[in-house]
């Protein structure tokens, strides 16, 4: 699997409408104790402690409800990769994940009937500190999925082996690191790394580009500094749009949306979902089971705020109190949408900063299709991509791009300080003349008064 753990794809800023795969050669296939060898002249050796399933019997053509029949067991992996030959592989993974003793797997099998699949806790270990820690809980794509997608066009055989994804904290390792993953309480599989010999002859050469160190790296859900989000909490949107104005940005505020409760504050970063027109067949065919609205609620992480694209289309509700209180068991940070909230006033209860054009009883199928999710959108007439700031008081709400919150934030804490003691001499009768904005008089008097 490319990609199939929630925290991996909202590390990645893109949640996969369907499974993709590649294929790692039987000569990968490795075990516990063997050295992982990463050869001399390359740097982007990572690992991806994932969990294995190994087929028991047979499967072509499997539907859905009897795939866990041909689990043979369920065991840990490590797809390990060399990102420095990822440039030549198109995709394929060859090269950079398919060399000898590349997939170490074990050394525990366990038998599927013995625990439950959808409660596997996944561990890795690098040099005995903790780096990855999930459970197949949260696949966007569960084993059973997995198994009747592929045996559509692909007979699976007894031990062939599904890799399922790795979540978050996958990264770089040097050459001595101990990498070790284990399933539940069980085992661990333990492979060092090692230096191995340059590749020589004909082909592709070790080359680093941007994109591959970024992918082999890795990186948490884009955060804000704790400094920044303290900040943030304190000023209003109206001092933040006045300083990205300064900076050249006027299309920041997202137009016409309301607090569904004007108490609460709201900063997170952006977590997109996208709608698309009603049109019935793909409703039919797009809208129901694990659709993309769910998707996006099952993959939101902690500080991170729901943004929906709903066309500025107010004849239907675009979100429910159901998932709206899934998105906060799930920590999210608020929800943003230039749609209608349904279930309306629930929000007013709920301790979850919603902003909405409205509110709507009629369900999202009467207007929308959920599309896609991790996807630039378009809300209240605001440009928003995945990782974007976003700041929500009573007034309403307004975007930050994250190379600009940092300093936005703190030179919004000294505008509203010198706002407050404007206001302070306005409201004890001084004119505004030579006050507001400050002139050389007024700003010296304001220096002695803040400090």
């Amino acid at each position: 699997m490319h990609l199939n753990f929630r925290s991996r794809a909202a590390e990645r800023g893109r949640f996969p409408e369907e499974p993709s795969y590649f294929l790692k050669p039987p000569s990968s296939l490795s075990w516990t104790g063997r050295d992982l060898v990463r050869p001399a002249g390359t740097e982007l050796a990572a690992f991806e402690g994932e969990i294995a399933v190994v087929i028991g019997k047979r499967a072509s053509r499997v539907s859905r409800e009897d795939a866990a029949e041909h689990i043979g067991g369920i065991a840990a992996a490590n797809d390990f990769g060399v990102h420095d030959l990822r440039y030549a592989d198109r995709g394929s993974n060859l090269r950079s994940k398919g060399a000898d003793g590349f997939t170490p797997i074990g050394p525990v099998l366990l038998d599927p009937r013995e625990v439950d699949l959808h409660d596997i806790r996944l561990r890795t270990w690098i040099n005995g500190e903790l780096v990855q820690d999930d459970n197949s809980g949260e696949l966007l794509f569960d084993f059973a999925y997995l198994i009747a997608d592929l045996s559509r066009n692909v007979t699976l055989e007894a031990g062939d082996v599904i890799l399922t994804g790795t979540p978050t904290g996958a990264t770089v390792v040097s050459p001595d690191d101990v990498v070790e993953v284990a399933l539940n309480d069980t085992a661990r599989l333990r492979n060092v790394v090692r230096e191995g010999a340059a590749l020589e002859g004909p082909g592709a050469r070790p080359r680093v580009t941007v994109a591959d160190r970024a992918a082999a790296v890795g990186g948490e859900v884009p955060a804000i500094k704790p400094e920044t989000e303290a900040a943030l909490r304190q000023v209003s949107t109206a001092t933040l749009s006045s300083q990205l104005r300064k900076r050249g940005l006027n299309h920041t505020f997202l137009t016409g949306l309301a607090p569904a409760r004007p108490d609460l504050r709201m900063v997170g970063v952006a977590h997109t979902l996208r709608f698309l027109p009603l049109r019935e067949d793909q409703f039919a065919e797009r809208g129901g089971g694990m659709n993309a609205q769910k998707r996006a609620v099952e993959a939101i992480g902690p500080g991170q705020v729901l943004v929906i694209d709903a066309r500025e289309d107010h004849g239907a509700g675009t979100l429910g109190d159901i998932l709206a209180m899934r998105a906060l068991r799930r920590g999210a940070a608020g929800v943003v949408t230039d749609g209608c909230l349904r279930d309306s006033p629930a929000f007013a209860e709920l301790d979850l900063p919603a902003y909405s054009a409205g509110a709507h009883a009629a369900v999202l199928g009467r207007r929308h299709v959920p599309w896609e999710v991790g996807v630039d959108v378009a809300c209240a007439g605001v440009l928003v991509r995945p990782g974007d700031v976003l700041v929500g008081d009573a007034e309403g709400v307004v975007l930050i791009p994250p190379a600009l919150v940092d300093e936005v934030a703190a030179d919004s804490l000294a505008m509203e300080r010198e706002e407050r003691f404007i206001l302070e001499r306005v409201a004890a009768g001084a004119s505004v003349d030579g006050l507001y904005p400050l002139g050389e008089a007024a700003r010296a008097e304001y220096e002695r008064w803040d400090g």
